[in-house]
């Protein structure tokens, strides 16, 4: 976390980790300016699949070739 911008304002799709919590966070609607929220990636496609959960679910994150 060390070197990063104090906060981030994410948008949809945006992958961010909350660093108080260590929380990995996808955003699936635009959300407000957070401090300690550090932004570390954006996901292109598929965000229809995420914002249509309404219940719990799991995923799997894996770095793209």
């Amino acid at each position: 976390t060390e070197g990063e911008p104090d906060g981030c304002d994410p948008d949809v799709g945006d992958l961010c980790l909350y660093a108080p919590w260590e929380n990995l966070s996808i955003f699936y609607q635009n959300f407000r300016y957070s401090e300690r929220l550090i932004m570390l990636g954006h996901i292109d496609s598929g965000m229809d699949v995420i914002s249509s959960m309404t219940d719990d679910f799991s995923t799997t994150l894996e770095k793209a070739d």
